[in-house]
């Protein structure tokens, strides 16, 4: 071998040598941000995120459209989901009945259920739309429900969002939906609910963005709060939505007292807040609080909103240079929204998070429509009956009127999704009858105005049936959100609880026309006044919004494959004129719970076609000592031919209160099965919490006394015993 040969064999090998050492000795090892460490705990992740981010960056995270950071492998995310009752407004679905529908079940193991099938189909989706890179609003995991206002007006259009007017039965529902929602894994959330809207928040729709609601202090703490301390307290709720009012004075958005007093530091809230969707605008738009946005995003954030759905939080780049916030605060705001992210496992290894195995199989699936069934069935309230009811499958004539038998919008209410198996109350009655019987449907009459078509055929033809009915009511044309009832002279608001004239004169009109039975079928999702339908028919069934199974859950009803046992979570007002002022926010003569006047249908009533009984109020003490439980019992016996639900309610009042109290209150309900002459004893456990006042200061007292329970199937009062319903049972006990 050469000299100069070996010479360059020798440069080969020491080039080769050092490319080797540069590409294998010298490589400096790449450790994992600690954010993305799933074996660290949520609260260290987020500090290590929340340090690599520029101020901007953290911004950028603050709106409900949260931009992708590239660099550090944060992907898109969009806040702004729902989810009522049932995944909405992003496809295929199971629509269940509305939440005023669900509230009427008095069931919240059944709630339960539901919500855990619809946080299982919201699972679903998400992993869905990821697989498609599909990111875009309504594909998220935290979803904008429930709405625990209080439905105190029936004429607010948004009121069938809600659980009704009761603060206890409101809060036993939304414990039960949002536990279903956000489940019980020991590390991860199946989806983020969200409590809203916070507080003091229930109509006018067309003032929504410029109220200031100064209820007294006592109504406040009584009837506004107390679901929404439930909701954090008990089902630690991860997130809250601040309401478009204000509440004495403050924008709820921007409001130290709702959002940092109360809501942080009482009840020790550790989720994340998200502003209604513009409410920042309004602050210094309609409020006037406010100059501009700046001063708005810096209000609001400072006093502890965590994201803003709406345009506002890209002005907290100027409000940081303006002064008006500092980082350390911006910082303080992101933290709980990274929280959220992590315990929804959005940035964990997808083996970690049992949730992302949930696939689409599950959305609308037999066994979720079975429930949608289970869940309109048991909602639909027996107003009326004369014996009528239930009808034989083996009719000869039957004829079916009105534009609600046909629609599928009745079936639905606001915020739903859509779905491939709407079934029609006509469809459903359609097909429970016996194929030789003869059915005649006839649209007869338009849902809110009079016929232009002079020429009625309807009327006559159904004379010819063995019975008639009639399915009318509301729909979402007449009642709904701000802007979205077509008809509605008010955006979305009623301002008369009665039925459309029209309705009531082509009932009266078929009246007058012969004495065929008239069965009435009402859909709609609030109290309406109907004292003419219920002279005028033979029997009222009310439906609500029965989601996309209410055909086949009416026609079992009807035909009685299933017992009603719906009761109203709402009272039936006999006129508008019992209402006092819609923008009064005061209590006083509002609900069971304080009105004077009689009602049509009192809170808590619904019939069956077996009848009930109660007996043997048993109290665990004439006598307690102050703080201390009491137990309650009674007996509930089935006195009918049918088998059936029973919903059994207790009623507390304070005999000899020092302030102004609830006539009646509800302080526990309990769902109970039984046979034809069965009896079973329920059980019920008062707390010194349920025995509490509260004063005129809004301060909460156990005070001395005595006290009134009541035990039965509806409200107190004369009314239901009236229309049919049974007995109450009570008893005294002293607090010393």
């Amino acid at each position: 071998m050469t000299t100069m040969l070996f010479t360059r064999l020798m440069f080969c090998l020491q080039t080769l040598l050092f490319l080797f050492s540069q590409a294998f000795g010298q490589t400096k090892v790449v450790e994992t941000p600690r954010y993305l460490n799933p074996d660290i705990s949520f609260e260290e992740r987020a500090t290590d995120l929340i340090g690599r981010m520029t101020l901007e960056e953290k911004i950028s995270q603050l709106n409900y459209t949260s931009d992708a950071i590239d660099r550090l492998d944060i992907p898109q995310y969009n806040w702004w989901n729902e989810a009522l009752h049932g995944i909405g407004r992003n496809g295929r679905a199971t629509v269940f009945p509305q939440a005023i529908a669900l509230a009427a079940t008095f069931d919240t193991e059944l709630m339960h259920r539901v919500a855990d099938a619809i946080s299982d189909e919201g699972r679903a989706k998400y992993n869905a739309s990821i697989a498609l890179g599909n990111r875009i609003r309504y594909s998220g995991l935290t979803f904008w429900s429930p709405n625990i206002n209080i439905f105190r007006d029936p004429r607010w259009g948004r009121g069938q969002e809600t659980y009704g007017e009761d603060p206890y039965l409101t809060s036993r529902m939304g414990v039960a939906f949002v536990e279903g929602m956000q489940g019980f894994h020991p590390k991860y959330l199946k989806t983020a609910a969200c409590a809203k809207h916070f507080v003091v928040h229930s109509g006018p729709e067309g003032d929504r963005h410029e109220f200031n609601a100064k209820p007294s202090q006592k109504d406040f703490r009584e009837t506004y709060l107390p679901a929404f301390e439930a909701l954090v307290t008990e089902a630690h709720v991860e997130a809250v939505m601040c309401a478009y009012n204000r509440t004495y004075d403050e924008p709820c958005c921007g409001s130290n007292l709702l959002l940092k007093q109360i809501l942080r530091d009482e009840w020790g809230f550790q989720g994340h807040i998200v502003s209604d969707c513009w409410a920042l605008v309004d602050i210094h738009a309609t409020h006037k609080v406010t100059a501009n946005a700046a001063e708005s995003a810096a209000l609001a954030f400072k006093n502890g909103v965590n994201v803003n759905c709406g345009s506002t939080s890209p002005a907290l780049v100027d409000a940081v240079k303006q002064g008006l916030i500092t980082e350390a605060e911006i910082d303080q705001a992101l933290r709980p929204l990274l929280m959220t992210r992590f315990k929804l496992g959005l940035f964990d290894p997808e083996e970690l998070n049992p949730y992302n195995a949930i696939g689409p199989e599950v959305i609308n699936s037999d066994q979720h429509r079975q429930l949608a069934r289970e869940a309109a069935e048991k909602a639909a309230v027996l107003l009326k009956n004369n014996g009528i009811l239930p009808l034989s499958k083996n009719i000869k004539r039957l004829h079916v009127l009105g534009p609600n038998a046909t629609n599928t919008d009745v079936l639905m209410g606001n915020y739903h999704g859509v779905s491939g198996n709407m079934h029609t109350i006509l469809e459903g009655i359609v097909d429970k009858v016996n194929p030789g019987t003869q059915l005649r449907y006839n649209y007869a009459f338009l849902q809110d105005r009079e016929n232009i078509n002079p020429i009625d055929w309807s009327t006559g033809d159904a004379q010819e049936a063995d019975v008639i009915v009639v399915v009318m009511g509301l729909s979402g044309l007449l009642e709904g959100e701000e802007g979205e009832s077509l008809v509605s002279p008010t955006k979305s608001d009623r301002t008369d609880i009665a039925l459309p004239q029209n309705q009531i004169n082509y009932l009266r009109k078929l009246r007058q026309a012969g004495d065929k039975p008239i069965v009435v079928v009402l859909t709609g999702g609030s109290a309406v006044a109907i004292p003419e339908v219920n002279e005028i028919a033979d029997a009222v069934l009310y439906a609500w919004y029965p989601g996309e199974e209410g055909g086949n859950a009416v026609a079992n009803l009807l035909f009685g494959e299933t017992n009603p046992s719906g009761r109203l979570p709402v009272t039936f007002y006999a006129s508008t004129s019992q209402l006092p002022a819609y923008n009064d926010y005061s209590m006083k003569n509002r609900t069971y719970r304080y009105m004077t006047e009689t009602p049509l249908y009192p809170f808590g009533f619904g019939l069956s076609y077996t009848t009930f009984s109660y007996s043997n109020l048993t109290l665990g003490s004439e006598t307690i000592k102050s703080g201390e439980n009491i137990s309650v019992s009674a007996t509930v016996t089935n006195t009918g031919s049918r088998a059936g639900d029973e919903v059994v309610q207790l009623y507390l009042t304070d005999v000899k209160a020092s302030v102004d109290v609830p006539k009646s209150a509800l302080k526990g309900f309990k769902r109970v099965s039984l046979q034809p002459g069965e009896s079973k004893v329920v059980h019920f456990t008062l707390t010194p919490a349920d025995m509490e006042v509260v004063d005129n200061a809004g301060i909460r007292l156990l005070e001395k006394g005595e006290f009134l329970v009541r035990v039965g199937g509806a409200s107190p009062g004369a009314q239901a015993e009236k229309l049919g319903g049974a007995k109450l049972v009570e008893g005294t006990f002293k607090v010393k």
